[in-house]
């Protein structure tokens, strides 16, 4: 079984080793589960997996990207950063709003994409951060997927609906999304590709409720996770129920390293007391601010992937930063 190609895209003949990267684990997935590499001259390779496998949740696209010139050292391993709303991180042609009928509504919202891969790419060049592997997991339920489990369900369980989400508590499966990450698609990634798979080299990273998804991934993996950037974070679910459970629920400080941020715009003029009471538990779990955790905040940034496009070099350096 072999990888497909995608046409028109332009190979470099170093590219013939990422080829034979995938054609050696490709049988481990079924024939429609066969990746597609995409490669660019400037800016690394992709390899689209379009229904990664999982006992845990429904199959699902799962973009990995390789940064650029990984292939030149088969010696070199890189940290990972695990990327929720994986539709939104890259800007490729297997991207689900990179087709002509989104392009008019791209322009408008000043572009659906993060670009991390054009972002990665120019601070590894400016030997600002350390290359690093990303891997891009989409959604298909995102409030279902991204909602914290545990502490919604605590204080939750009476109502019918979950604060003014459509979401149901009993629909809510983000335990089972974390158990496949860790429990599925890590081994996978790190017995596949080139990495450094211990807990001070695996992040995770999100916007808005991925960035939900992502603290409470270091409260339920503290031992997988060494570090979590969260961006925009949507902590107005429950009143910001999670946020008092994570009192009870948060690793000491140590190992870990957390970037906070929000905006002052739309959805985010109101994450600030949130933040807030976030902060205070970042400091009674001894985390100290500036060093092992940051909050930032940007004024006239609204909710938006061009609001978070625009700064995401800040916490991509935090994580990886030399």
């Amino acid at each position: 079984m072999t990888p497909r190609v995608l046409k028109g895209t332009p190979i470099r003949s170093g590219s013939i080793l990422v080829l034979a990267l995938i054609v050696s684990f490709s049988l481990l997935l079924s024939r429609e589960d066969t990746p597609e590499i995409e490669t660019d001259p400037n800016y690394g390779s992709f390899v689209f997996y379009e229904r990664f496998p999982s006992k845990m949740i429904p199959p699902r696209p799962v973009d990995v990207w390789l940064p650029p010139d990984c292939e030149e050292d088969l010696n070199d391993r890189y940290p990972v950063i695990y990327m929720h709303d994986g539709q939104l991180v890259f800007n490729k042609r297997t991207s689900p709003f990179a087709g002509f009928f989104w392009k008019p509504f791209d322009w408008y919202v000043g572009g659906m994409f993060l670009e991390t891969d054009k972002i990665m790419t120019k601070l590894i060049s400016e030997n600002k951060i350390r290359p690093a592997i990303i891997v891009s997991v989409w959604y298909l339920s995102r409030a279902s997927e991204n909602m914290p489990q545990k502490p919604i369900m605590e204080v939750e369980t009476s109502l019918t609906r979950i604060g003014d989400s459509d979401v149901r508590p009993n629909e809510v499966t983000s335990d089972n999304y974390l158990k496949f990450l860790v429990d599925e698609l890590k081994p996978f990634v790190d017995h596949n590709f080139r990495t450094l798979s211990g807990r001070s080299n695996t992040y995770t990273m999100g916007a808005s409720m991925g960035g939900s998804i992502s603290a409470y991934a270091i409260s339920e993996y503290p031992d997988i996770f060494g570090g979590a950037a969260c961006l925009s974070t949507e902590w107005a679910h429950g009143d910001g129920a999670e946020i008092d459970w994570y009192e009870g629920h948060w690793p000491k400080a140590g190992s870990h390293r957390l970037y906070f941020d929000y905006g002052t715009e739309t959805y985010d003029a109101a994450y600030e007391p949130y933040q807030k009471r976030m902060d205070r538990v970042m400091h009674s779990h001894g985390f100290v601010e500036g060093e092992d955790w940051v909050t930032k905040k940007f004024y006239g940034a609204d909710h938006s992937p061009k609001a978070w496009r625009e700064r995401l070099r800040i916490p991509l350096t935090f994580l990886l930063g030399k």
